[in-house]
């Protein structure tokens, strides 16, 4: 498949045709097949590696304060560069880079200093976090410094990969797979649906510790406020799509769909979905349901037959990718609720608890969220074992149960691999005794340059968009070499990376 392009301009060229650049394009992104599961795994596992060793860095020697420009040089370097690399140049030998990223973390860990006294020191809050004055006892929620590094570094990757795809350095079986099979780009369209999923179970949590139940008109209302600039968003995408004349993969989504209208239309189905609650205790049971229920009609009726084949003859089937996929986006979003329903809440008391029971709460967590990937990961390996299992095929396309299972799987085991480390190197923020002294050790524990992309994600998501139409715009993707790719790759991200650090550092959060 990786040759696709050059076949097809190669057998039109003997045909005495020369294809349109928009057709290689196109062409550079279809009938793909994705690649193994295994593979995925690894490349995914660069992000935690990479958190250990920032962690390690910061825990042990204190290196990103104060935040000068060579911390952001190398927090740049670590948690962009080094994901940068997972899909490019080490994209065929992604094991190697987790091991070259495994030994300096485990050296700093371990104590490899110029400085003896530093080679036992025990990570411990900043020293204005230690005094004795308070700003008041912390929130019912906390904000874990481990959630912060996973939506940042999902939001990071994301990025990096709605350009590099249109590169010929970045793998073809990394693109998002036509119809069947797994690629590393289908797991990051439904890990980002995952990630808005554990937000969005904050506001909930608060309801429930106010004692109060917000009727199902206001939710709705509510969620329309959050869901109108998403669809304006993917109105604004499909009108720039068809006035510029731009690239496209139709069986993606549809001939006008986008996934900013998947993302505006989850919000008011999730309110609606949460008074099913009354019938279904969890959200992992509901989104168990929904996914259940939705593969059911793939399976027992002419719905799948019609998603891959049927004419494209009217608005419906024009985009029916789009419409009937989004099922299945909308259970990955219950499942990610029902993750932030278990991390967000403050399980740990710190009024009057001793470090042993701090310590216990801490392994508790660590447990539950273990429970849960084990949980999922059976699930997904049922649902898809040809000997043992159902024996069913994924399909970012169709959205469908093994699909829901394999990126709820995935996004639960990162979670709980970021939460090993935070819990590792930064057991004083559980602590804490008050929020500010808590504040100020999440702010310790965790990458600046991943709270500047975690604050801002969807603007900077926005951002992102356009600056991959500008560059394909104005370059031709297809014949650039490694090293050119590499350098725009770098410049596209420095751009991003400093537009979310600069909103960060002048206390902006744009709403969108």
């Amino acid at each position: 498949m990786a040759n696709l392009a050059n076949n097809l301009a190669d057998d039109l060229a003997a045909a005495g045709q020369a294809p349109s650049y928009k057709q290689l394009k196109e062409d550079f992104v279809s009938n793909l097949s994705g690649g193994s599961v295994a593979e995925i795994a690894q490349v995914c596992a660069v992000a935690p590696i990479v958190s250990l060793l920032w962690s390690a860095l910061q825990a042990r020697q204190e290196f990103f304060k104060p935040y000068n420009a060579l911390a952001f040089t190398v927090d740049f370097l670590l948690n962009v560069g080094a994901l940068l690399l997972s899909v490019t140049l080490y994209s065929s030998v992604p094991l190697l880079l987790n091991i070259l990223l495994l030994v300096p973390a485990a050296l700093v860990y371990l104590g490899f200093s110029d400085n003896p006294s530093a080679r036992r020191k025990k990570p411990q809050l900043p020293p204005n976090a230690q005094s004795k004055a308070s700003s008041g006892p912390p929130g019912v929620l906390s904000t874990k410094p481990f959630l912060t590094n996973y939506r940042g570094n999902m939001m990071v990757v994301t990025c990096i990969c709605i350009l590099a795809v249109d590169f010929r350095l970045f793998p073809r079986r990394f693109a998002k797979v036509e119809t069947w099979g797994t690629s590393l780009m289908d797991m990051g369209v439904g890990s980002f649906v995952f990630s808005a999923g554990v937000v969005a179970s904050r506001p909930v949590l608060k309801e429930r510790a106010d004692g109060k139940a917000t009727p199902l008109t206001t939710r709705l209302m509510r969620s329309l406020r959050h869901s109108v600039p998403l669809l304006a968003l993917g109105i604004v995408r499909l009108l720039s799509v068809k006035g510029l004349d731009y690239a496209e993969h139709v069986t993606e989504y549809g001939v006008h769909w986008n996934f900013f209208f998947t993302l505006g239309f989850l919000p008011p189905f999730v309110a609606l979905f949460q008074s099913a609650l009354k019938l279904v205790p969890s959200y992992s049971g509901l989104a168990l349901l929904l996914g259940v229920l939705y593969q059911v009609a793939l399976e027992s009726t002419e719905l799948k037959a019609y998603m891959l084949t049927a004419p494209r003859t009217d608005l419906l089937s024009m985009n029916r990718e789009g419409i009937f996929s989004f099922w299945g986006y909308l259970a990955i979003f219950l499942a990610g609720q029902d993750a932030g329903m278990l991390v967000l809440p403050r399980t740990l008391s710190s009024k009057g608890a001793t470090g042993t029971a701090t310590s216990s709460k801490r392994t508790t967590l660590v447990l539950r969220l273990a429970g849960r990937s084990v949980f999922w990961i059976v699930l997904y390996l049922l649902c898809t074992d040809y000997k043992y299992g159902a024996g069913l095929t994924v399909s970012r396309r169709l959205a469908n149960l093994p699909y829901i299972l394999w990126v709820v799987a995935s996004n639960s085991t990162l979670v709980l691999a970021f939460c090993l480390v935070d819990v590792l190197l930064f057991p004083s923020f559980y602590r804490a005794q008050d929020a500010k002294s808590e504040r100020e050790a999440y702010e310790m524990a965790t990458s600046r340059v991943l709270r500047a992309y975690n604050r801002n994600g969807l603007a900077i998501f926005l951002l992102a968009n356009l600056l991959t139409g500008l560059v394909n715009m104005t370059v031709r993707t297809l014949d650039v070499g490694r090293l050119a790719t590499m350098g725009i790759l770098l410049g596209y991200m420095a751009v991003l990376t400093g537009v979310a650090v600069g909103l960060d550092m002048r206390d902006i959060t744009v709403k969108l």
